[in-house]
């Protein structure tokens, strides 16, 4: 079957590892090239087109590499260019049965032990997607193995196998990261560890970002909240192409009251495109686009079980709340999303039988209030009512409770698993990475902060209901400047009833202009702000100065995203103290810069991390 995809040409890259080739892949063009097989740390084999080959002979040459392209290839194996051969495949593993291994056998697609119910997906995966070698050698040794027998002529494997030992240390607490966490949502999000990096507003959790995540085996979700909608559509088509029609990742949904057209767009988009699983932040219960968008596709199969087509993690802080996504989708909504064709009536019909969500993510601290609570009284209490309303519901699907907000050291991922996450999410600490979508000046900004760096500011789009979100502090002063135009709002009127002295330096170090030119022109034309908000405020003079107070706010967050140095004070960060106990921890370390953290490797150490200490603390239990 590979044979026949045809066409194409593979090549052995040698003296460089698989960071330093996607750069120079990605610096000189070369993207129709794949990496095909990770041999070892300084080997890696490219996948493509004859013409991509030849012309990156003399690419990596020129870096100091050695190229050698392989003799007797006939196709560009274990790449996108495998795509057509995968159907066919598909269908002849539908047809067969496989036993439970009584003899592990490790996937070069993860690089993990086969589970039985993953051989097909993994075997037809293992088409288009490269060989993991060196990470499935890795983990022989971090579990232990000693001894490794190469059956067959030659020994290139077992010299491969020595370049591994040299240049990696075992990591024992591998295997036991695999398994922290519920096996359902590594088998149902179809990941390799129970972990999510959640979504940060206006593509700070960047496509760069999701796609290095889903190719490690983990799942990234998009930051679109904030975005417009074709930069959505944009972002959407290239992680697909990226990650393959097969890839997961997740898209962030923000609930938009004031808006809910907006929300149904981002969900039709969704749709569209074929994302399989959305982060819903910021609802207080269900919505039209988030009911659409878990029950469309909703079938049952032949043995009368119900499956879902889309995947919804909520994130929550309050048990009201959880209990709201734990209840199936109202029936009004339902009707509603029935009469105007968007469900089927058999969608419709089934929709008692699920819950609005599959996941639970705990977030002290996401409501708004400000109040950061805490994950060791919140858990468990939401943990509780969830057992209570499944049991009480009968559900067929399980609905599982993750931990988040406050991870951002092994040992805050190891008590959230302690007290019965089913997984983690991590948000700030993925801010600080280099595929994070802010500035780099922003990046120098967080490397350098530390727990207490952090403080609470008004939120742009709830200004005048007195939410707020936590931002970064330390060097800057923005979390100064928001606080004081909202405590002037909450004390006057009208713009024209603060003392002048200060309205000048506001126009001056604030807004960088005058207080009637900001809403005639930039408030005006501000996408987060409607024309019926601006029509209101023609004769509310209060409304018309929180509308000019909102655009500072939301200013400020562009100026931080692209990094106007000459305006850092105004930089708007969103964060948690959560990156500043990261920072703390990785301090002497190799992840000590933020140009050496890459989002999928903070995975890995926050996990295996998190094992250690638990095996650590279990070991002090045993008698």
């Amino acid at each position: 079957l590979m044979s026949a995809a045809g066409g194409g040409a593979m090549a052995a890259v040698l003296g460089c590892d698989s960071e330093q080739v996607q750069e120079i892949l990605a610096q000189h063009g070369l993207l129709g090239l794949d990496v095909a097989n990770y041999n070892t740390p300084s080997q890696v084999v490219l996948a493509g087109p004859e013409a991509d080959v030849a012309r990156a002979e003399d690419v990596f040459v020129a870096a100091g590499a050695t190229f050698i392209p392989l003799q007797n290839v006939s196709a560009a194996f274990h790449s996108r260019y495998m795509e057509s051969a995968m159907r066919p495949l598909a269908e002849e593993l539908a047809a067969a049965t496989f036993s439970a291994a009584k003899i592990p056998v490790i996937s070069n697609v993860s690089g993990r032990p086969h589970a039985a119910q993953e051989v097909k997906e993994l075997l037809e995966r293992q088409l288009r997607e490269p060989v993991q070698w060196t990470e499935s050698i890795r983990f022989l040794l971090g579990a232990g193995v000693v001894g490794f027998e190469e059956v067959g002529p030659g020994g290139v494997l077992t010299k491969l196998i020595k370049s591994i030992r040299r240049s990696s240390a075992p990591s024992p607490a591998a295997g036991a990261a695999d398994r922290l966490g519920a096996a359902s949502f590594r088998r149902d999000h179809k990941v390799r560890r129970a972990y999510v990096a959640g979504a940060m507003e206006r593509g700070i959790a960047s496509q760069d970002l999701v796609i290095r995540l889903g190719k490690a085996g983990y799942l990234g979700v998009f930051g679109a909240a904030g975005l417009e909608l074709p930069e959505i559509d944009r972002a959407l088509r290239s992680i697909r192409s990226s990650l393959g029609p097969r890839g997961v990742f997740g898209v962030g949904l923000r609930s938009s009251p004031d808006d809910p057209a907006l929300e149904m767009e981002v969900v039709r988009l969704c749709l569209a495109q074929g994302v399989g699983c959305l982060e819903a932040s910021g609802f207080v219960g269900a919505s039209s686009a988030l009911v659409l968008y878990r029950l469309k596709g909703l079938r049952e199969m032949g043995d009368g079980r119900l499956q879902t087509a889309h995947k919804v993690i909520a994130r929550v802080a309050r048990p009201d709340v959880a209990e709201a996504f734990l209840l199936p989708a109202p029936e009004h909504l339902v009707a509603d999303l029935a009469r105007a064709g968007l469900l089927t009536a058999d969608e419709a019909g089934r929709a008692g039988r699920v819950p609005l969500a599959d996941d639970l993510c705990v977030e002290p601290g996401s409501a708004g209030s400000g109040d950061s609570g805490s994950l060791a009284l919140l858990l468990p209490a939401i943990v509780r009512r969830r057992d209570e309303v499944c049991k009480h519901r009968g559900y067929e699907i399980e609905v599982r409770v993750g931990g988040g907000g406050e991870i951002g050291t092994p040992e805050a991922a190891a008590a959230a698993f302690l007290l019965g996450a089913d997984f983690i999410l991590t948000g700030s600490v993925n801010q600080c990475t280099v595929e994070a979508g802010t500035s780099e000046d922003v990046k120098t900004l967080l490397q350098a902060m530390d727990v207490h760096d952090t403080d609470l500011v008004p939120a742009g789009d709830l200004f005048e209901l007195g939410a707020k979100v936590r931002v970064l502090k330390k060097g800057v002063s923005f979390p100064a400047r928001a606080n004081r135009l909202y405590d002037l709002w909450r004390h006057h009127g009208a713009w024209e009833e603060i003392d002048a002295a200060t309205r000048t330096r506001i126009e001056r170090d604030y807004l960088g202009g005058g207080f009637e030119q900001i809403f005639d022109g930039p408030v005006r034309n501000a996408p987060e702000i409607s024309s019926a908000e601006v029509e209101r405020a023609q004769g509310d003079p209060r409304h018309k100065m929180a509308l000019v107070f909102r655009w500072y706010i939301l200013q400020a967050q562009h100026l931080a995203l692209g990094g106007a140095r000459e305006q850092r004070a105004n930089y708007h960060v969103p964060c948690g103290p959560d990156l500043g106990a990261f920072n703390q921890w990785a301090k002497g370390t190799r992840l000590e810069s933020w140009r050496d953290r890459h989002a999928d490797e903070i995975a890995d150490e926050l996990l295996e991390g998190a094992a250690r200490v638990l095996s650590r603390e279990l070991r002090r239990l045993a008698p």
